[in-house]
């Protein structure tokens, strides 16, 4: 028992240095002031279409913050990296298993700016 203490003492040690050493190089995005809302970037929410007619709508977030029961994926998944720098109208190719899919971009949207109210 003494041991398996020591060791999992060892792994949450390092978990807390992990975790200390992301806090202190993590930069808060405020996608609200996001100039550019019709082009996706961090951020952004994206409504768009595959070849089939099916329309679906994701959020860009942080790899800390996915979430796909809600829509959240990473900025580096291959969907959003597909989907970064587009721009409404546009059709961008992902690169699925099965083969190159074109995706219509429908809508990009960012978060209204918080008020101090």
């Amino acid at each position: 028992d003494y041991i398996y203490g020591k060791r999992r003492l060892r792994e949450i040690d390092r978990r807390i240095r992990f975790l200390t050493k992301r806090l202190d190089i993590a930069e808060v995005v405020d996608s609200s002031k996001q100039e550019n809302v019709d082009q996706v970037f961090f951020g952004a929410t994206v409504e768009y279409a595959t070849e089939d007619g099916e329309v679906h709508t994701l959020t860009v977030v942080g790899v800390d913050e996915v979430d796909l029961d809600v829509g959240h994926v990473s900025w580096i998944s291959p969907i959003a990296r597909a989907l970064l720098k587009s721009k409404i109208g546009d059709t961008v190719t992902l690169y699925t298993p099965a083969g190159p899919q074109p995706i219509d971009i429908l809508d990009v949207k960012y978060p209204l700016p918080e008020t101090d109210g």
